[in-house]
């Protein structure tokens, strides 16, 4: 089954082997560095507010001293490579959105929990529904060391909510958003490999069967007005840095939504 053939059907795709040990080994020693940096100043609120991950790995506060470091970060993490292999799956238009680090929390209290990412906007339920099937978020996860870590519910991409999964995602009528879901498939992930999975699926991490969790995300997308008003301008390149980025397309059109929605 083609990359693109598995995605329409299940909502993601799993690109196995993708990357060598040498471009993991490259891009931990950049992520490496900016998450003890994170970590050391956040002790307290990571176990506090049972964090699972932090974002903006590019944020330029994680550069200073060492500006040249950002844009080799930036074409790291946006090479030739994944660029051409996931505009042969979803078309032309895709942008850099974000980044994020995910690892197991310090908090026992932390358990997984089923979600699709835009219920923590401040867009209506209803209107996240309507819209689905025109958006394309995606997470493109790349575990820096193996991991059991994403658990997902196979067609939500394409479908919204049954009541259960509404009760369940939302807590109520006596559920958790920690139960066990129907049609969930846990995802079994190497170092190397890199998962493509749909931002508006439901899903969650899972932390009890990994006893370390250093996975890295490109947030990816297509234009669509619900949420290109998220982008934080601050987390991509500046004017001089862009013409340092080999493989710049995603960082460009995401500079000119920016620009658009100032």
């Amino acid at each position: 089954m083609k990359p693109i053939e598995r995605y329409e059907k299940d909502g993601y795709v799993i690109l196995k082997g993708f990357f060598s040990e040498d471009e993991i080994a490259l891009l931990d020693r950049y992520v490496d560095r900016i998450y003890r940096i994170w970590r050391s100043e956040n002790e307290a609120a990571i176990f506090n507010r049972k964090l699972v991950n932090m974002h903006s790995l590019t944020h330029p506060e994680y550069f200073q001293g060492s500006p040249d470091q950002r844009a080799e970060f930036f074409n790291t993490i946006a090479s030739q490579k994944l660029t051409e292999t996931l505009e042969n799956i979803f078309g032309s238009g895709l942008y850099f959105h974000n980044t994020q680090l995910f690892f197991n929390p310090s908090n026992s209290e932390r358990l997984p929990y089923w979600h699709r990412d835009s219920q923590y906007s401040s867009i209506e339920d209803s209107v996240q529904s309507d819209e689905q099937h025109r958006m394309l978020s995606l997470h493109i996860r790349i575990p820096l060391i193996d991991e059991k870590g994403v658990e997902v519910v196979v067609g939500t991409h394409k479908r919204w909510d049954t009541e259960l999964e509404r009760n369940v995602r939302f807590e109520l009528n006596g559920h958790n958003n920690s139960e066990s879901l129907p049609d969930s498939v846990l995802l079994d992930l190497k170092q190397g490999d890199v998962l493509v999975f749909n931002a508006q699926m439901i899903h969650r991490g899972n932390y009890e069967l990994n006893s370390e969790r250093k996975a890295f995300d490109l947030c990816v997308g297509k234009f669509h007005p619900l949420v290109s008003g998220f982008l934080d301008p601050q987390v991509l390149p500046t004017d001089e840095e862009i013409d340092n980025i080999v493989n710049n397309q995603w960082y460009r059109l995401a500079r000119e939504i920016a620009a658009k929605l100032k």
